[in-house]
């Protein structure tokens, strides 16, 4: 018999806490909840206080009898769910069920499965936070009311398997929003003139700065012409050169937004899978010999503080591996959000010293590259600051002025590890250094070319911009971006083109009813007041009943409302323009879970179903009958096939291109890279210039 019962969330924690804890210590899971809010009604008392009815949910009784037997055995159970408002309500739930007081020293919480750190926890359990799970409560009470109440109106008025949630209908509002603005833009016309010189042999860029020695905007090529007039000769004169030393401090460590952005940038990977691999590094993997070991920090934080241990042996690591000179000179001050809850710790790997290339035998493809990111972005967040040497050169001839700017890297810094990505992709770090020039000097112009330039409309959310947003407005906290985007894509209220959020017709249906009835839920001000009042009620501040109260009663009304008011929608299908070649009706345009399909207008009667076909106008190269289609593997990736398959396999991940390699008569196919594509021929070495 066990003296003690440790109650974690997943069985690959309880194996990997199980080791560290010794005989003495039974380790089992709840497997998440065990219980919650039943499926087949509200189960919220909103006459009595809100009282939430939980019930044990279904396929959990067997687990919780389990645990019931092993809680009779143990002199002592510890609850050591994850530490934040959600873990707190597990073990809030657990204890309940099991019959553990409350106030007891019950509660065990570690921001890292590491043996010292859950040797550690273990030495100052506490009471269950109620204040935690008062917050945890009344979220779900929160997001019950809306979701319980608005969905089955939408389903009646609009169309089955519609819902409402508090933060999705503010994310596909954003997404609506952003389209519209896109819409109305009105680009707007501007110049540039981009001139050549040449200083000796060494030739720079350098762009029309203004006259006169002020800065002049170009809005037309009536503009440029005048000011190519004014131009006399070949010969520029040097009037001003402006040397610095600039610093460029390193991106902090990781936070739940930040990781789900630069795994997006850098690795391509949507926010849900992001967070299932940082949930596996946390968890703990087999090292082999040194056993199971969680490899990251708690991966739901919103702060970016670190503990002094990681501090010392990053300082430690970096020292030896890079030299003295690549620590900085002070101790780096933590950078805080307003909106941070600042529970935990950042997302930081459990040691320093548990270099990327040690793990590749032990680590997939993909748990190793965002491992390799969150190492080095750690890293890189403990070094000195890179240092570069800019310089500004301003010429003239006559009254125009010309001005150049350059760059390059004196001491590297944190950027010998890691440098933090870009939305728009540009690259911070590349040299660009000019010729020594002094007061005085002549250049000579070897080339001046006007360019005309049209404004461009904001883009759209990509999953990234659409987080780093949301987390700005304080809509949402760390654990609730990735499932918002999953569920406002199932949904179909919005769809995803070329990794850019586009609302669907149903998307734009529904937001125009929730504006219409239920503005305050789609109010950017009012959910972020909302996220506040929840964390309110965590800091002990509120009263979780107050915060519920305050909403329903204007919301009640709302619903009401809408209930008498809402005309109900009619969604016509698309049609297609082709008939059904199983009993001949015509063939329409549905909308499922991954996207368009064509189906028969006569279903039910008639069931027929296919994917729709994108052809890219290029004959199949291998049988040379038929043609390649765009298709989707059942990852949704995208690739190319034969329309006659399976009489014919040919397949190819690149985009094929309807001419030949002018070297070999070869298919050409369009290769993506990190940024752009580049046609290359797939059976010799031709290639052409990356386009952007």
């Amino acid at each position: 018999m066990s003296d003690f019962l440790v109650i974690v969330e997943s069985p690959a924690k309880a194996k990997t806490i199980e080791k560290y804890l010794g005989k003495k210590y039974k380790v089992k899971a709840s497997m998440g909840h065990i219980r919650d809010l039943p499926k087949s009604q509200t189960g919220i008392d909103v006459e009595h206080n809100y009282e939430p009815k939980y019930i044990t949910i279904r396929g959990k009784g067997p687990i919780l009898k389990d645990l019931k037997t092993a809680a009779k055995k143990a002199k002592k159970i510890y609850l050591a769910a994850d530490p934040d408002r959600e873990g707190e309500a597990i073990a809030w739930h657990l204890a309940h069920s099991l019959d553990i007081d409350i106030n007891s020293d019950c509660r065990v919480v570690f921001n890292e499965i590491t043996k010292d750190a859950i040797k550690e926890s273990f030495k100052y359990p506490r009471p269950i936070n109620m204040d935690l799970v008062d917050a945890q409560q009344a979220r779900r009470i929160l997001d019950r009311l809306v979701g319980y109440n608005i969905s089955p109106l939408l389903w009646k008025k609009v169309k089955k398997g519609l819902s409402a949630g508090r933060v999705q209908s503010v994310a596909v509002r954003l997404i609506i929003d952003r389209e519209k603005e896109i819409k109305s833009f009105i680009p707007e016309e501007y110049w540039s003139i981009e001139g050549q010189f040449l200083k000796g042999k060494d030739s720079f860029d350098a762009l029309f700065y203004g006259v006169n020695n002020e800065k002049m905007e170009l809005h037309s090529e009536e503009e440029v012409q005048n000011i190519l007039k004014q131009l006399k000769g070949n010969s520029f004169t040097v009037t001003a050169v402006t040397k610095k030393e600039r610093k460029r401090n390193p991106a902090a460590p990781f936070t739940t937004s930040s990781l789900q952005q630069e795994a997006a940038r850098k690795l391509n990977f949507r926010a849900k899978k992001t967070m299932m691999l940082a949930q596996q590094l946390y968890e703990g993997i087999d090292l082999g010999k040194e056993g199971t070991v969680g490899l990251i920090t708690y991966m739901r934080t919103d702060s970016t503080r670190i503990s002094e241990v990681a501090q010392t042996e990053a300082a430690e690591y970096i020292e030896s591996s890079y030299g003295k000179d690549f620590l900085p000179s002070e101790k780096r001050k933590e950078r805080k959000n307003s909106n941070a809850q600042d529970a935990h710790e950042a997302i930081r790997p459990t040691s320093t010293l548990r270099e990327p290339s040690t793990l590749k035998e032990f680590l997939s493809r993909d748990q190793l590259r965002l491992y390799r990111l969150i190492w080095e972005r750690f890293v890189a967040s403990q070094m000195a600051p890179a240092v570069m040497d800019t310089m500004s050169v301003d010429l003239k001839n006559g009254d125009v002025g010309f001005r150049a700017t350059g760059s390059k890297i004196k001491f590297p810094g944190f950027m010998k590890v890691y440098v933090e990505g870009t939305d728009d992709q540009t690259d911070e770090t590349k040299n660009n250094m000019l010729p020594d020039l002094k007061e005085g000097d002549e250049v000579l112009k070897k080339d001046i070319e006007p360019k005309q330039h049209f404004t461009q409309p904001p883009p759209r959310y990509t999953e990234a911009r659409l987080v780093r947003t949301l987390e700005e407005l304080g809509i949402g906290r760390p654990s609730t971006f990735a499932p918002t985007l999953d569920t406002i894509q199932k949904r179909g209220y919005v769809s995803l083109d070329n990794k850019r959020f586009v609302p669907t017709e149903l998307g734009e249906i529904v937001h125009e009813l929730m504006i219409e009835f239920f503005p305050d839920i789609l109010d950017v001000e009012f959910t972020a007041k909302m996220e506040q009042d929840l964390d309110f009620v965590e800091e002990g501040k509120t009263k979780w009943v107050e915060v519920i109260d305050e909403f329903y009663k204007d919301f009640e009304k709302d619903l009401k409302k809408a209930e008498k008011e809402m005309a109900e929608v009619e969604i016509k299908d698309e049609p297609a323009g082709e008939d059904c070649e199983n009993c001949g009706n015509p063939m329409v345009y549905k909308m499922g879970r991954y996207g368009k399909f064509l189906a028969c207008s006569n279903f039910p009667d008639c069931r027929n179903t296919k994917p729709i076909v994108k052809e890219i106008g290029v004959k199949c190269p291998k049988c040379e009958k038929g043609s390649i289609i765009e298709r989707k593997s059942k990852k949704r990736r995208i690739f190319y096939g034969c329309d006659r398959f399976p009489e014919c396999d040919f397949i190819s991940w690149d985009k094929p291109l309807p001419r030949s390699c002018p070297k070999c008569e070869g298919l050409l196919v369009e290769k993506k890279l990190k940024k752009g594509v580049q046609v290359q021929c797939v059976q010799c070495d031709y290639k052409e210039e990356p386009q952007s």
